[in-house]
């Protein structure tokens, strides 16, 4: 009867174990792959926007290259760095977990939070600045200086708002989940036993930041193309 006792502790759970899985490892290896196949679906997503946006190109070397030339270079660039850094704070984030450091999890969770932020109030202004010059496509696009490649100029655009608006909803998305793990956190419910949804969102957070790598060259260095 005592053997059986001292089983039933041995396999007590833990309070973020799922009953499904047997134990954290296979729940945080089941976790892991879940958010694979997620990124998956979302690289065939982006991919075929990007494919078709070369296709694009292609066609239309110059409109694309003027198209990059309304672009904010400098903005771009830095919004490149700030995301650049925010990889890197997100992975001392997961470190932190690893080893229990609560306060250190909270510390990179908020700098993370807080260069995701910034990147978005960068876009933002970025975004407001095409719609008064008039490069919204639609019933608010008026750009007209080149009025024979407007047309697929705004093509070009219109490339550039979905494509960088799919990019900042992620954005969007990862910094309330950041502000939901930095409550996690503070409840101290991370630490070396039990850090597989910081790791899945450092997962996350970096393909983010991936895809921007990506837009930025894309969308804002082609100009030298154009003559």
């Amino acid at each position: 009867m005592s053997a059986v006792t001292h089983d039933d502790s041995a396999h007590a759970h833990h309070p973020f174990l799922q009953h499904h899985f047997e134990d954290l490892g296979q729940q945080h290896e089941a976790s892991t792959l879940g958010m694979w196949m997620f990124l998956t679906t979302e690289i065939l997503f982006f991919g075929g926007v990007l494919c078709a946006y070369w296709v694009y190109r292609v066609m239309y070397p110059e409109a694309w290259a003027l198209g990059a030339h309304q672009q904010n270079t400098l903005f771009g660039g830095i919004n490149t760095i700030v995301l650049i850094i925010s990889s890197l704070t997100m992975a001392l984030a997961v470190r932190n977990a690893q080893l229990g450091r609560r306060a250190g999890i909270i510390t990179m969770l908020v700098l993370t939070l807080i260069f995701g932020s910034t990147f978005l109030g960068i876009k933002a202004y970025e975004y407001h600045a095409h719609f008064t010059e008039g490069l919204f496509p639609g019933a608010y696009w008026h750009w007209n200086e080149n009025p024979v490649l407007a047309p697929k100029v705004q093509l070009f655009m219109m490339f550039y708002w979905t494509m960088t608006g799919l990019h900042a909803l992620h954005m969007v998305i990862g910094a309330g989940l950041l502000v939901w793990f930095i409550w996690r956190a503070a409840k101290d419910q991370f630490g070396p036993e039990y850090y597989a949804p910081v790791e899945i969102m450092g997962l996350y957070w970096h393909f983010v930041d991936i895809v921007w790598i990506f837009l930025f060259p894309f969308l804002y260095l082609i100009h030298g193309v154009h003559k």
